[in-house]
């Protein structure tokens, strides 16, 4: 399947965002932890080429404005099962909230991964669409966000 690229400029920094035909795969600040390198195969276009790049772009774009959510376009993020429920339930959080990764880890009924559930989260392909800088440590403090701690205060303060 054929992968598309593009990265977008924001007030955050450089976004590379990747699609396929089934969705949107990645969206990574350029340089984040845990950013795969470039798909040699893939074309990179400019995002007007692409409705789902477009889409995303629209979506970056207002909700670093601060405006209200645009609906998600089709997401198509690559990981395990156990991810995949990770990063589902993180679509779960409501904007301008947090919860603790303890938390997290108990609303999935794996209150014994916590751990687990940190590495998923922090795998999280689709940076700022699937929201995990809303999860904070169990005393309330800022940790692990591949994007970057300033990063991620910036994001939870936008939602305020």
């Amino acid at each position: 399947m054929k992968t598309l690229t593009a990265t977008i400029d924001t007030l955050l920094g450089p976004v590379r965002l990747a699609a396929t035909a089934d969705g949107l795969t990645g969206l990574w600040f350029r340089g984040q932890q845990h950013e795969p390198p470039g798909d040699p195969a893939a074309v990179t276009l400019a995002v007007d080429q692409d409705p789902v790049l477009h889409w995303a772009t629209g979506w970056i774009m207002a909700y670093l404005a601060g405006g209200a959510e645009l609906p998600r376009p089709a997401l198509a993020p690559h990981g395990t099962s156990f991810q995949r429920a990770v990063w589902d339930a993180l679509l779960a959080i409501p904007r301008g909230s947090t919860v603790s990764y303890a938390e997290l880890a108990r609303s999935l009924g794996a209150p014994q991964a916590t751990r687990a559930v940190a590495a998923a989260v922090g795998r999280n392909p689709l940076s700022m669409l699937i929201p995990c800088h809303r999860v904070i440590g169990s005393d309330g403090s800022l940790t692990g966000y591949a994007g970057g701690l300033g990063r991620k205060r910036a994001l939870l303060d936008l939602e305020l």
